[in-house]
């Protein structure tokens, strides 16, 4: 039992520590894909948690019930000025079967809802209380998906009405598409001499385009929603898994519903309303734990050696200080092109997350300066003092004098002497010290 018990803890020191201290550059290929696996997860878990995911999706779930109405109307809406509006609803009714009860009352609501508004109310208070409804939808994901990716600005008003809407006149040509593939392969090819020597092979296709469909959708998701550069190969890790996931979840959903018919007797036909709300709140929460998942994959890099840097000493901080800045003095004093932070992080083999925040002291201090890379199209880093001119001493005096001081020395006089009594023997120190210049190290 004992040897149980230390062998969890192993795994468990693992996990929590040491899997964070080992770089990728120190791993072969498939150790790399492995402990890249572990380090997804164990993000992705993390962030579920300490971002509340379980309350993001019931905040989309109450917009999804405002907007499904006004959005499916605005499909089909479209789907009209094109002629297919048939194809477009039936295409709806299959794409929502774990919703069989519901979508003929939907339907109903989004009949009425449109002829409400023709005569030309439509293109007047109509559309305007539609396009609302869509868009206040899309904000609200926009911000989940924002707040995932600690981006703190979200797009302009003009910028999210021009992506969003173009995704609604998208979406209606995508269903055609999809929908008339199926049509072409059980209408036309099913009449053809080799239908039946590939038979299984479209049987497959078949089944196998649900997945398909919802890897293009939950991929186009995590790379265009978040307010930053999502890197398409993560978007698409995140759109394989949750698209997967999210279809699985339909099919144990249409099958499990035979276990749930007890609701039908406490809630009689009002029973596909707690389970519609069920299958929203479980399909919100695989849609944000793919913007997990996404934001996890990309940013790796950023939890190496986390808990190290969070438990850095301040002599072992200052000495990574001075060695970043003396590699930045001498990439200088070289006619060298100015170094980005993942430049340094990547050469050195130092924690991303570390170099940043020692770069923003030194930008803060004005130490360094920040310059745009145009070639790298990425800021880079170069002295913002005479080369000749930057000490240590003076390093670390701008270092150590930034912000606010003396705000209590004029209200206590010992205090006020012990202050100054620090600063002379500070002074003394440096002046018995070498004036070392940085890039003279």
């Amino acid at each position: 039992m004992s040897k149980l018990i230390r062998f969890f803890e192993r795994i468990y020191s693992f996990i929590r520590y040491d899997i964070w201290r080992i770089t990728e550059f120190e791993l072969s290929r498939s150790r790399k894909f492995l402990y890249r696996l572990v380090k997804i997860i164990v993000l992705a878990t993390r962030g579920f948690i300490n971002d509340r995911l379980n309350l993001k999706a019931s905040a989309l779930t109450y917009s999804i019930l405002f907007a499904i109405i006004p959005m499916f109307a605005l499909i089909i809406a479209i789907g009209k000025g094109f002629g297919v509006e048939d194809l477009i609803e039936k295409s709806l009714e299959k794409s929502f079967v774990a919703q069989a009860n519901m979508i003929p009352t939907v339907m109903t609501f989004v009949q009425r809802y449109l002829e409400t508004t023709q005569g030309g109310l439509f293109i007047g208070v109509g559309i305007v209380i539609l396009l609302i409804s869509v868009m206040n939808f899309f904000i609200q994901v926009e911000l989940a998906f924002n707040s995932i990716w600690q981006v703190k600005k979200p797009r302009s008003v003009i910028s999210q009405f021009s992506i969003y809407f173009s995704a609604m006149l998208v979406i209606p040509i995508f269903i055609v598409i999809s929908s008339g593939l199926s049509i072409y392969i059980n209408a036309i090819l099913s009449k053809s001499i080799v239908y039946d020597l590939l038979s299984p092979v479209l049987r497959f296709f078949v089944s196998f385009a649900p997945y398909f469909f919802n890897w293009v959708i939950f991929t186009f998701m995590y790379f265009a929603i978040p307010n930053t550069k999502v890197k398409f190969t993560h978007a698409l890790i995140a759109g394989i898994i949750a698209g997967s996931a999210f279809q699985i979840f339909q099919v144990l959903y249409i099958n499990g519903q035979v276990y749930l018919s007890r609701y039908n007797i406490v809630y009689g036909s009002f029973a596909a309303v707690p389970l519609l709300l069920l299958w929203l709140q479980i399909s919100c929460l695989i849609v944000l734990l793919g913007a997990e998942i996404s934001y996890a994959s990309q940013n790796i890099q950023n939890f190496e050696y986390e808990i190290d840097s969070k438990n850095i000493s301040t002599r072992y901080k200052n000495f990574l200080t001075l060695f970043i800045s003396y590699t930045i003095v001498k990439q200088f004093e070289n006619q060298l092109p100015a170094l980005s932070s993942h430049d340094i992080a990547f050469t050195n083999r130092l924690p991303i997350r570390l170099v940043n925040q020692i770069l923003a002291k030194l930008v803060e201090t004005n130490v360094l300066v920040e310059v745009f890379n145009d070639e790298k199209k990425m800021k880079c880093y170069q002295p913002a003092l005479d080369i000749n001119q930057l000490s240590v001493n003076l390093l670390f005096n701008k270092i150590e004098s930034f912000g606010s001081e003396h705000f209590l020395t004029d209200k206590n006089q010992i205090l006020d002497k012990f202050w100054q009594k620090t600063l002379s023997m500070k002074q003394k120190s440096e002046d018995l010290s070498e004036n070392i210049l940085v890039k003279d190290i």
